[in-house]
């Protein structure tokens, strides 16, 4: 049985083969990349929602430290706690600054299916 979700796909495209917006090809797809519009993006980046995001960027040229890995940790997991609590029941999420870059990992619950999922994103400048 196919799944009855459709959502259209982030980041916006064509779908060529169809002629028409492409769509999210299934439900975990897309709270994947919510998280990453979550993390990803800055507060003050979105117009119409300007506390929207975790601001992780803006951490990558603070001297890389325990410090700021737990402070980028905080970061994330209040974020999602407030844009995505009715979608996912964040585990763990833990957060190591190397050099120029952030590596973040996340353990989640989705909600809906209660289906344990894992998300690594590395952020770099």
């Amino acid at each position: 049985m196919r799944d009855r979700f459709r959502s259209i796909a982030y980041p916006l495209g064509v779908d060529a083969s169809l002629g028409r917006i492409a769509e999210e090809p299934d439900y975990p797809s897309h709270v994947d990349h919510l998280i990453r519009q979550v993390v990803l993006t800055s507060p003050g980046e979105r117009i119409n929602r300007p506390d929207f995001g975790c601001g992780l960027r803006r951490l990558l040229f603070a001297p890389s430290s325990d410090a700021s890995a737990n402070l980028a940790r905080a970061s994330v997991l209040q974020a999602l706690d407030r844009w995505l609590s009715s979608a996912i029941t964040v585990d763990d999420v833990t957060v190591r600054a190397i050099d120029e870059r952030l590596e973040v990992r996340i353990s989640y619950i989705l909600k809906v299916r209660r289906e344990r999922r894992f998300l690594n994103i590395e952020v770099t400048p």
